[in-house]
């Protein structure tokens, strides 16, 4: 059964137009030759999963898009999610050595959108490598990231994957949960469309809820990965945050992603200022808000967005707060909230309230953004399985954790960095199953 492609979505498109539309081909192989084919690439040092990014630049130039995007794939599987999510600003563009000439970096990220649009667009497809008749078989708890990286890389090799998901569509938050005009929905199911051609088995609608339903996949996989990531968004712990017209940050950009919600009106409030809120804010603006503010307890030299997501928020029209933290909600009339804040300020270390500081908002959506829990209490009641502050403890280098059937790697490990991130350690993890597999059966 194919990965189900959402319908495209006329209205939604023209909403959330891409923050930077695609390389046309002319530009690309211009853009390709300015690249100096470094020896050392600091690009590549850069990137988690260390693309050969010279050697799949140098393709471009010469005109070989389909070895550009096989040299992509073989490092990171997710190589057109990266190309459009990424902050490259931070990881591969910002080690270009053309910065140190005062010349604009390479646009790697375009230059890898581009070749991995055409290799999809072609319908070309990854070969199919035959299983091994002693291959390892593994489940994969979670779609997203992490475990395609880990379901594709054993398949490559002749292993068994499965992934098992509790959601309808597979992909984790580079479907559900990327801003549209960063990752469109369709082109995340795309490329997994692309990793399940490679043999990868999905099973929808499983929730792995418990330690018993663990122990039941451990009698029919001979490994399994911790893949499942971060839990529910984390909650403001104030009155009156149960009121309908309050929605979580990911569940409103899931939303307009899977086309439930169209429009939005009136006056939206933020809470938080982490890269997930500076998306909620920007779709709010996108679906019609006419104000939108991002509210902070803290200034604005402490906020954990990148200073480019930042920049954009302003750019499009999102108003900041500073040093204001929520006390409660309450119902207004037809459907609108009044949310009370006050002003806080750092006092020895911990923030206190300013005196007679109090303010409300009158608004219509509130949308808490600050972060979300750990999910790892699945796992605590297993043998040998370390749980630190709410994450799985892995080996960095293998994923092992403390149990030598679970490997672990994502979110639920690194308490939430990139999508980059997630795979390099699902990679990483693949490969230590294979030479565990092969340890046992020598």
């Amino acid at each position: 059964m194919s990965i189900a492609i959402l319908p495209d979505d006329p209205q939604l498109r023209e909403r959330f137009g891409e923050l930077k539309p695609p390389l046309t081909p002319q530009a690309s192989v211009i853009e390709a030759n300015r690249c100096l084919n470094c020896f050392d690439a600091p690009c590549t040092a850069a990137c988690p999963t260390h693309i050969d990014v010279p050697g799949f630049i140098k393709r471009i130039a010469s005109g070989n898009l389909r070895g550009s995007a096989l040299r992509i794939l073989d490092a990171n599987i997710l190589g057109s999610s990266c190309a459009r999510v990424c902050p490259v600003d931070v990881l591969c563009e910002g080690s270009c050595v053309l910065h140190r000439q005062n010349h604009k970096p390479i646009q790697i990220a375009l230059l890898q959108r581009h070749a991995m649009d055409e290799f999809h667009a072609s319908g070309r497809q990854l070969p199919v490598t035959p299983r091994l008749a002693n291959g390892p078989r593994v489940a994969c708890i979670g779609a997203g990231p992490a475990s395609l990286a880990c379901a594709a890389e054993l398949c490559r090799r002749g292993a068994q994957a499965t992934i098992v998901e509790r959601r309808g569509l597979p992909g984790g938050l580079n479907t559900y949960g990327v801003a549209e005009y960063k990752l469109r929905a369709a082109d995340s199911l795309r490329e997994i469309e692309m990793i399940r051609k490679m043999g990868v088995e999905f099973r929808f609608g499983v929730s792995i809820d418990s330690a018993g339903a663990l122990r039941e996949l451990e009698a029919e996989f001979d490994y399994i990965f911790l893949g499942f990531g971060l839990g529910a968004m984390q909650r403001l712990g104030i009155p009156g945050e149960d009121q309908a017209g309050v929605m979580n940050a990911l569940e409103l950009i899931a939303s307009y992603k899977m086309g439930h919600i169209r429009h939005l009106h009136g006056t939206v409030v933020v809470v938080g200022a982490g890269n997930t809120a500076i998306d909620a804010a920007n779709a709010a603006r996108r679906l019609g808000a006419q104000k939108v503010y991002m509210l902070y307890r803290r200034a604005e030299s402490d906020m954990s967005a990148f200073t480019f997501e930042y920049e954009h928020a302003k750019q499009e029209g999102v108003q900041f707060l500073w040093r204001m933290q929520p006390v409660a909600i309450r119902p207004e009339a037809h459907g609108r909230l009044l949310l009370e804040t006050v002003q806080v300020q750092p006092v020895e270390g911990k923030l206190v309230t300013v005196p007679d500081s109090q303010s409300t908002i009158d608004c219509d959506l509130i949308v808490p953004a600050i972060g979300q829990s750990p999910l790892a209490q699945l796992v605590q009641e297993l043998r040998g399985i370390e749980v630190r502050e709410g994450h799985v403890v892995a080996d960095p280098a293998t994923g092992q954790t403390g149990n030598e059937r679970y490997f672990a790697a994502g979110d639920c490990v690194n308490g939430g960095r990139e999508v980059v991130d997630a795979v390099a350690g699902g990679k990483r993890a693949a490969l230590a199953i294979l030479k565990a597999a092969e340890v046992a059966h020598a």
